[in-house]
């Protein structure tokens, strides 16, 4: 086997990395440790491995008092692999984690993906306990590389005539979707809660691929939400008799994988339109937009994932993506609700010189959050947002992987909320 070497920033000695098909490029990574409310770990102690090799130590990592580690640079296999549905060299480079810490669980995850000039962002969970469990998860391949049951084709819009159909009364984003990881009918497959937008950002970053366009991204994603809230909103599965929300085969839903890693350039899509979903004239519920490869299956009618990448290619935007595939009158809708957090989104950005009660709402989120992220200054709760506001924003952002700008915007306000709503959740 051929090797190759570079620096290694934990011994700062050189490490040895077996050498992989088409290597040419590098990505990153980041892992975060959490417990299940969210509480940082510090000094957890993470073990890259490469699967070939996995007794061979590629880098170990110290989580820091904000549960992070270091960014790293990984090998990566040339971005040409990820950006051509003719390819068939994997995409991505493939390395094992093994994460330990004092007084919790071990946790290894076999075949984290990295994929060039981008980062893969690892969240591990890790369980205090008084006999320390191990858990491990193997990652599957990803749906654009691997062999997967196409999708059953659905009526895109469910029928609202029938008894118990429909639900809810509006169009309500969760706090979390109940994912059952198996086929509907399999009995024995665990069901998962997992907040909302992780979820979506699981899927996306199982099926397609982050190198691609921007305006491509958007449009899966669109496509991926919409989906999902017309199964919340209909409650399919639950009016069949099952305890879940969703399921993880994609011949039914879409495909998640337990314990994955997703991207940074997914998840900024996913915190910026997670209330988003497609709608069709005169109807109320969410579309629900199939979707195949178009490469090794074709559906008439659908999106096609290496398609929309095409039109991304060329310029197109995410709508113009969209309504290529699903027909001019689809268009993009917005939720007014969104469970589990405190209030909603004040409509404006807030930034140095805003005031008044929604100002105030996030320094008393940021002072309680900074109970265990002490990174984050305490400020006071004035209701006057100023540079001691914005610098606590922008710690926060700088922790949680947004831009670190200091400007409450809609993404952060949810974020805010929802590390808000964890950290405190325990004590409530």
């Amino acid at each position: 086997m051929k090797y190759y070497t570079r620096m290694n920033s934990f011994t700062n000695n050189y490490a040895v990395y077996p050498a992989q098909v088409g290597v040419q490029n590098f990505g990153w990574l980041q892992v975060r440790c959490i417990t299940p409310n969210f509480i940082p770990i510090e000094n957890a102690q993470v073990v890259i491995a490469s699967p070939s090799d996995p007794s061979a130590v590629i880098e170990q990592l110290t989580t820091d008092i904000s549960g992070l580690t270091n960014e790293i640079q990984l090998p990566a296999p040339v971005i040409d692999y990820s950006l051509d549905p003719s390819a068939t060299v994997q995409p991505y480079s493939l390395f094992n984690l093994r994460v330990t810490a004092p007084q919790y669980g071990t946790v290894t995850i076999s075949d984290v993906e990295i994929l060039p000039n981008v980062t893969a962002l690892q969240e591990i969970t890790l369980n205090p306990l008084e006999a320390p469990e191990e858990r491990l998860y193997v990652i599957p391949p990803h749906t654009l590389y691997g062999e997967y049951p196409p999708k059953i084709p659905e009526e895109e819009i469910k029928p609202t005539t029938a008894t118990g159909e429909i639900v809810l009364s509006e169009v309500v984003v969760p706090e979390f979707v109940v994912v059952h990881d198996g086929p509907p009918a399999d009995s024995a497959a665990q069901n998962h809660y997992v907040r909302f937008a992780d979820y979506i950002k699981n899927v996306a970053s199982s099926e397609i691929y982050a190198t691609w366009p921007e305006a491509t991204i958007f449009a899966n994603v669109l496509a991926i939400l919409s989906f999902t809230l017309n199964r919340v909103y209909t409650e399919w599965y639950r009016n069949q008799g099952y305890n879940f929300t969703i399921t993880s085969s994609t011949a039914y839903d879409h495909k998640w994988m337990n314990g994955r890693n997703i991207f940074d350039t997914i998840s900024l899509v996913v915190d910026q339109i997670f209330t988003n979903y497609l709608s069709r004239p005169n109807v109320r519920q969410p579309i629900l937009t199939q979707y195949c490869d178009g490469n090794r299956v074709q559906c008439p009618g659908w999106m096609t994932q290496w398609g929309s990448k095409a039109l991304g290619d060329q310029g197109y935007t995410a709508i113009q993506i969209l309504r290529n595939f699903y027909g001019d009158s689809i268009y993009i809708n917005s939720a007014n609700q969104v469970s589990g957090v405190p209030s909603s989104w004040p409509g404006t950005n807030l930034t140095i010189g805003s005031s008044g009660p929604a100002v105030r709402t996030i320094q008393e989120q940021l002072n309680a959050i900074s109970n265990d992220y002490p990174l984050i200054s305490r400020i006071a709760v004035d209701g006057q947002f100023g540079s001691q506001t914005a610098q606590a924003v922008r710690t926060f952002q700088e922790i949680f992987n947004l831009p670190a700008n200091g400007i409450v915007d809609f993404p952060t306000w949810y974020r805010i909320s929802g590390i808000y709503v964890a950290v405190t959740r325990m004590a409530a």
